[in-house]
């Protein structure tokens, strides 16, 4: 009976996503309920002190949290800038007969992607060094200038996560656009080419509609990606307590606030509001991008 059950056809399906159900089950709605109902109390260790609101109402008032929270989006509006436009530039001419070596320089781009974040960050924090040993500082020196304190300026700060940040992912996002090229009808360039129409025209009228999904798919990615920033900066500035926590995230704010601290409570509703900023953002972009519109028959 038990071996008719197992090998039924009805039953089958069930069973092979089953492993899916329970990881999804264990590791994404336990947690999400468990976050939202601490984010109700004060977690204290002699027990939990319900205080509704209170959580909520403190974060709107804390000055610290609206600092991590223009730190997280300006940086992901900038790694939507940078980490975009040109790895479809670079993917274009990866696919195009213009480069030559390709899997050198496919090898080349995407080997940062493998090196670990804390390895990567150790190393920017040593080029972008307040001493005069620092490569962004030798170079300063070359040109004249005297040596900078990098990373005690926001602005030269965020320049340098951004810096970090696009040399581990250019390379990544690359391969999502030559993944999507390869879907695209190489007879249309050639039709095109038939008609006279120029480079700039095969992209702007063939390339980049088609690429459209891929697009959706990176912009999406990256949003969160963007949003959820934390090691890149601990690493950066050797811990979470940057000057004027100008390199402070929304998820720093929450491991200061859960882990080094020990308020519990408070990090849940700080890392629940970062999952609805996120989710409001996706759904705008996902909205403005015609993604949710149905198909005409």
């Amino acid at each position: 009976m038990f071996k008719k059950f197992i090998y039924s056809k009805k039953v089958a399906p069930y069973v092979f996503v089953l492993p899916f159900i329970l990881s999804f089950a264990i590791f994404w709605v336990y947690p999400m309920c468990s976050t939202i109902r601490m984010s109700f109390f004060d977690i204290k260790p002699a027990g939990d002190i319900f205080v509704g609101l209170g959580n909520y109402r403190k974060l709107a008032k804390d000055p610290v949290f609206r600092i991590a929270v223009g730190n997280s989006v300006r940086y992901m509006l900038w790694t939507l800038v940078l980490l975009i436009p040109f790895p479809m530039l670079f993917a274009v001419l990866m696919d195009s007969n213009l480069v030559k070596a390709k899997g050198v320089w496919k090898a080349i781009l995407y080997t940062p992607a493998l090196t670990s974040v804390v390895i990567s960050g150790t190393l920017f924090r040593l080029m972008f060094s307040e001493y005069d040993t620092g490569q962004m500082n030798q170079i300063l020196h070359f040109f004249g200038f005297e040596s900078y304190k990098w990373l005690k300026n926001g602005h030269t700060g965020m320049f340098a996560l951004l810096l970090l940040c696009c040399w581990r992912w250019t390379g990544v996002n690359m391969l999502y656009f030559l993944s999507g090229l390869k879907s695209i009808d190489k007879e249309l360039y050639e039709a095109a080419s038939i008609d006279g129409a120029t480079g700039w025209q095969k992209f702007h009228y063939i390339t980049r509609p088609l690429l459209k999904p891929t697009t959706i798919y990176v912009l999406t990615i990256s949003i969160y990606a963007g949003l959820a920033m934390f090691l890149e900066s601990f690493m950066l500035w050797a811990g979470n307590a940057s000057p004027h926590n100008i390199g402070l995230t929304i998820v720093g704010y929450l491991y200061r606030r859960g882990i080094e601290k020990n308020q519990m409570g408070y990090a849940s509703a700080v890392g629940l509001v970062l999952l609805i900023i996120a989710l409001i953002i996706n759904f705008i972009q996902l909205f403005a991008s015609g993604t949710f519109k149905k198909e005409k028959d």
